[in-house]
């Protein structure tokens, strides 16, 4: 297990990255996480980002590619909701890298 240092707290994560303990989430463990990942949040990410966590809250799961296109043009709209605009912003990995940065787990169906 290894942790990422956010201030002056050691927060738990996998070997994956994915934090170990989802009640640690907080927009500065999402600031370190995304940095380490090469990625300046921005906005646009923050808006999928709370988005995801209100999805998790609904269904207790973390979206595979497909749900979370579907579940962001529902509520955000087709701009902002389809494959390119999130492959754009989470580095051709949306379901996996938004769910890390969200600080929800893995989905059960990526590789």
């Amino acid at each position: 297990m290894s942790a990422l240092v956010v201030g002056d707290a050691e927060i738990a994560v996998d070997q994956e990255g994915y934090l170990v303990d989802l009640a640690d989430w907080s927009e500065p463990v999402a600031l370190v996480m995304a940095q380490a990942e090469g990625l300046e949040l921005q906005n646009e990410h923050w808006e999928i980002l709370l988005l995801l966590r209100e999805f998790y809250q609904e269904f207790q799961l973390s979206p595979a590619t497909r749900p979370l296109i579907r579940y962001v043009a529902l509520k955000l709209g087709p701009d902002k909701g389809n494959s390119m605009h999130l492959n754009r912003l989470f580095l051709g990995t949306p379901a996996k890298l938004a769910a890390k940065l969200a600080g929800l787990p893995k989905p059960s169906n990526c590789i």
